[in-house]
């Protein structure tokens, strides 16, 4: 990274605000969905988001189709971060996209290692991912101490690591593909392509009307639908202007962040965190998938950003901006390990047909990523108050 001063772009910090607020109610809807699975209206709220809506269940439709608008979002901003950011650059981009390596690959490794030739071998995926909402949210907590290169820092990890997710979901978790379906998506991602970057077409109707096509393809390809959203995003004409308001990319991003904050990701914590705490849930935490998953997000997240950064930094392919240390550094694995939103969605295409499993990561994934998010606060605030 660079040294000069770093500068927030207006809208960097409108995605830093909706992902913070965004954070706080996706706790909420976190602890209400638990108890009310937890109550006398359980059962009737587990049969509504298994509700059938045009052939497909309302959570189907949450996860496929909502969440393919979320991935949509999160492909805007990776290009954002390309074109214009932090990633614009190989000096700016190599030490967030090290950490990012670093924080996928150690995870998946602990997870692999304890579940190697069992059935939850297919979870490896999950401890790979970080939640930038609830990870910015619990950074903005600690106010205008936070230097403005650990906030840029951490979303372009998060982002990175989101992408890593998308791609590991495209190649491990797609179980039949229908040759055919795949093809006519392609297909439909070319010629908005075409329409971007050949008749300079400005208008969004297109992109989105051939969005809606190409999402429909991809899921009857067997592909997971929310790949499409990632493509669309990337066919979407883009400014090479940091603040050009006319560029389409540019629009479609600020419209959809408060949407995606605020309706989707609620209602995706709604839909998916409906775990029946039973007894003996405890003994679930001792299996080795969970053992997995906790390890991967609490011990795997912080020391392979951590320690893939410091040996980039040693041999001189990176540097640290000046005003980050070492302390912050890992303070933003730890938060890296806030897996949540992106864990559970790898959770469900992991075991989709073993309930007893999807709970019990579930419950490992809500206890590993409220730990590191209170470690990562506790360990940030200790190292901001030094001088």
């Amino acid at each position: 990274m660079l040294d000069r001063p770093t500068v927030l772009t207006r809208t960097f910090i409108a995605f830093f605000d909706s992902e913070k607020a965004g954070g706080v109610l996706l706790i909420l809807c976190t602890l209400l969905s638990l108890i009310i699975a937890n109550s006398l209206l359980g059962p009737a709220y587990q049969q509504l988001w298994q509700a059938r809506f045009l052939g497909l269940s309302i959570e189907h439709w949450i996860n496929d189709g909502l969440m393919a608008v979320f991935f949509l979002l999160i492909g805007l901003e990776l290009e954002r971060e390309l074109y214009v950011g932090e990633l614009s650059s190989l000096s700016n981009a190599a030490l967030p996209i090290v950490a990012a390596l670093g924080g996928i690959a150690l995870p998946a490794l602990i997870h692999f290692s304890l579940n190697a030739g069992t059935p939850a071998q297919a979870g490896a995926g999950i401890p790979m991912a970080t939640d930038i909402a609830f990870a910015l949210g619990v950074l903005a907590l600690l106010g205008k101490r936070v230097p403005a290169s650990l906030k840029i820092f951490l979303t372009a990890l998060a982002v990175m690591d989101d992408l890593g997710a998308i791609i590991v979901i495209a190649v491990f978790y797609t179980a039949e593909v229908s040759l055919a379906y795949l093809f006519g998506a392609f297909a439909v991602f070319a010629t908005l392509v075409l329409l971007n970057r050949r008749f300079r077409v400005m208008s969004l109707l297109p992109y989105l009307l051939g969005g809606a096509l190409m999402w429909f393809l991809m899921l009857k390809s067997g592909v997971h639908a929310t790949i499409a959203g990632v493509l669309l995003a990337f066919a979407i004409p883009f400014s090479s202007h940091a603040e050009d308001r006319t560029s389409p990319s540019h629009r479609l991003e600020h419209l959809l962040h408060k949407p995606a904050a605020f309706v989707i990701l609620p209602l995706f914590a709604l839909a998916n965190t409906a775990v029946v705490i039973n007894t003996g849930w405890q003994d679930d935490l001792l299996s080795s998938n969970s053992l997995g998953i906790i390890l991967g997000l609490l011990l795997g997240k912080p020391l392979g950003i951590t320690l893939l950064c410091f040996i980039a930094v040693s041999i001189g392919f990176c540097r640290l901006p000046q005003d980050l240390g070492w302390r912050h550094v890992f303070g933003a694995g730890l938060l890296g390990g806030i897996g949540f939103t992106m864990s559970i969605f790898i959770t469900n295409l992991a075991f989709a047909d073993n309930e007893q499993f999807v709970n019990a990561a579930k419950i490992a994934i809500l206890l590993a990523s409220i730990s590191a998010g209170v470690l990562g606060f506790l360990w940030l605030k200790m190292a901001l108050s030094r001088r």
